[in-house]
């Protein structure tokens, strides 16, 4: 039986005994999607961002009948190029086929990634103390190669292609290889800029020198530069748009079962209490968070 079909049987107010997919709203309804922390690979107890975990929130939000838009909430200081093109892309492809307007409203930070994200809604909105920008591509590492030295360690790489060990952090840093890396970084970072452009177009205040740089602004003052297109929260912009009486469903990810919460994805046998992967993620995401001064 079809969904409108199965809804009005019952009253109003008597919609709540159905499925939340089944009810039909005498009141304006907005899916929410919270995109929230970096962007790239998510381990078992750090959460981030991936096209995997995010695609199907998305796809559920875009399919709650009867929406009159889809708000994203975006909270995240970038990361994975390639995992934010991707996210944005999916977002202006169920956009389009769906026929739904989307807005963004950005908390803490909507930075690189996080505003490439952005730029997939149709509206942005920040709180006037939200960092917002960072239009720019980054890299960062260590070399360690006199610490190895220092205690005795040979470092042993045997490759097919001269430029397989790339910026090996255990070997002197090579010229040809930091000219190599910042020629990546200038094709994507021109993807980025090209991207804003064309989904901000004449909002931009294309006078600031700055404005591709990878600098970032506070919510105001991105305002000025076009880079959102006002501020506010999402309860009050979306009451304005939509009435008073407007109602917020709240997409959530699927809670796995509480063993599978417990046990993460660990092995079984595997009795210890520390992995070296998630503290390395962990001062990641730190550090990402860090460059926004947050």
């Amino acid at each position: 039986m079809a969904q409108t079909s199965i809804s009005s049987m019952l009253p109003a107010r008597l919609q709540f005994l159905l499925p939340a997919k089944y009810r039909t709203y005498a009141n304006p309804v907005v899916p929410v999607v919270r995109l929230s922390g970096p962007i790239g690979a998510v381990m078992p107890f750090r959460s981030g961002l991936a096209m995997s975990s995010v695609a199907p929130l998305l796809e559920r939000a875009f399919s709650v009948p009867g929406a009159k838009a889809v708000a994203l909430v975006i909270n995240s200081p970038g990361g994975s190029a390639a995992q934010s093109h991707l996210i944005f892309k999916r977002i202006r492809a169920l956009a389009e086929e769906k026929k739904l307007p989307v807005i963004a409203f950005v908390e803490d930070a909507a930075a690189s990634g996080g505003y490439m994200i952005a730029c997939a809604a149709d509206e942005i909105y920040a709180d006037p103390a939200s960092i917002v920008g960072s239009i720019g591509v980054v890299s960062a590492s260590f070399g360690f190669q006199e610490l190895i030295e220092r205690i005795g360690v040979e470092r042993r790489v045997h490759t097919a292609g001269k430029s397989k060990a790339m910026l090996d952090p255990f070997r002197p840093e090579n010229p040809d290889d930091v000219v190599r890396l910042k020629g990546l970084q200038r094709r994507i970072h021109d993807i980025f800029a090209d991207l804003v452009k064309d989904r901000r177009g004449e909002k931009l205040n294309d006078s600031y020198d700055d404005l591709f740089s990878g600098a970032f602004w506070v919510g105001a003052e991105a305002v000025d530069l076009g880079l959102v297109d006002g501020l506010g929260d999402i309860r009050s912009v979306m009451r304005q748009r939509f009435g008073d009486k407007v109602r917020f469903r709240m997409i959530e990810p699927v809670r796995p079962p509480l063993l599978g919460r417990l046990l993460g994805r660990r092995a079984v046998g595997d009795i210890s209490l520390i992995d070296p992967g998630e503290i390395v993620g962990a001062l990641e995401e730190r550090a990402a968070w860090s460059r926004l001064g947050l």
